[in-house]
């Protein structure tokens, strides 16, 4: 579990195809790794991947098939920067919102909008996806928690403050680069958990007044 609160901005040192459709991605990034060990799980432009190696201020990852399709990992080159994150501790302060590291859609970054304390970056977002994401919501761009400040159809736009604009991916992502994104899970268990209710009707196992304020 993360906080979308990214604590350092990385790069990809190197990228290698490995059996099948998976790679093998080396990241620098020495604050990260200061403590990290085999098995810790560290958060890559917000997808979530288990260490494999450490040394020197590089952690090494195994990435599936199935993460590279369905994330924008799969488009990344050595040089280029990245968001990290380590996973949250029990008893840290939650600075953003929980964050899964598992990717629900890659979104397109259609507009920027310059303003003078902060600026409007506009995304594509996936129809599947759009249903999860409200104004006022949150949602994780690149691994970064933000607030959704508009909604449409088939876009949403978030406010960039200058220290995100300087410490993160997102400050350099141009026109028609690519995005992870993933929404809140909070609105995804409100989903299931609804249409079970609409599904089993009052009597079922998740109907009735009771039934919802037990789950609460």
């Amino acid at each position: 579990m993360f906080t979308g609160i990214v604590e350092e901005l990385g790069e990809i040192v190197l990228v290698t195809a490995t059996a099948g459709d998976s790679a093998l991605v080396a990241v620098r990034g020495p604050l990260v790794t200061s403590d990290a060990r085999h098995g810790d799980s560290i958060a890559v432009n917000g997808v979530c991947l288990t260490v494999v190696e450490v040394a020197d201020g590089t952690f090494t990852a195994d990435v599936m098939g199935e993460t590279l399709r369905r994330s924008a990992l799969g488009a990344l080159r050595p040089g280029d920067p990245v968001n990290l994150e380590r996973a949250a501790a029990l008893g840290s302060r939650l600075g953003g919102h929980l964050v899964q590291g598992h990717v629900d859609g890659v979104g397109e970054l259609i507009s920027r909008e310059p303003a003078e304390q902060w600026e409007t970056v506009r995304f594509r977002l996936p129809a599947a996806l759009s249903r999860y994401v409200v104004e006022k919501g949150s949602i994780t761009i690149d691994g970064v928690s933000l607030t959704v400040a508009e909604v449409g159809a088939d876009q949403f736009a978030v406010g960039l403050i200058p220290t995100t604009l300087k410490l993160t991916t997102l400050g350099a992502k141009g026109v028609g680069d690519p995005v992870n994104l993933e929404v809140d899970v909070l609105a995804k268990y409100v989903e299931r958990l609804l249409g079970a209710r609409l599904t089993d009707g009052p009597t079922g196992p998740v109907g009735g007044v009771a039934a919802l304020d037990g789950v609460a």
